[in-house]
């Protein structure tokens, strides 16, 4: 099974989810998300290569999205193959959806940073730096 990786840039986390998120590995990218937005500013879930999730990915980007609300963590989706899912379920009305990394427009944000315990969780739900 292929593994979410987090890379750093600057103060955004770009989480790299695999081709197919589905009910097999859509826990162990919840995980890797949770522990993501619980430490940066900014968090990119990059879907770019996705070109399936089923409603268990749906919920663990979800879940994502409401532990980033609560931390004040801008979170936002990178999605060509699976827009249509994340459209007909709104997640486009809760998350700014771009076609590319490079398209999404970063704000000005707080000068948190990634600590030890989230990205030390992250690597232990399987993603690598």
């Amino acid at each position: 099974m292929e593994a979410s990786r987090l890379n750093m840039v600057y103060k955004h986390g770009v989480i790299t989810v695999p081709a197919e998120i589905d009910a097999t590995n859509a826990d162990e990218i919840r995980q890797a998300l949770l522990a993501a937005v619980s430490d940066l500013a900014v968090v990119i879930i990059d879907m770019s290569a996705t070109t399936f999730c089923d409603s268990a990915g749906v919920h663990a980007i979800m879940a994502a999205r409401r532990q980033a609300e609560g931390t004040g963590t801008d979170l936002r989706l990178v999605a060509t193959a699976v827009l249509r899912i994340l459209t007909l379920v709104g997640a486009d009305q809760l998350i700014p959806i771009y076609p590319t990394c490079k398209q999404h427009k970063p704000q000005a944000r707080s000068s948190r940073f990634a600590t030890g315990s989230a990205v030390g969780s992250a690597v232990a739900a399987g993603v690598s730096s």
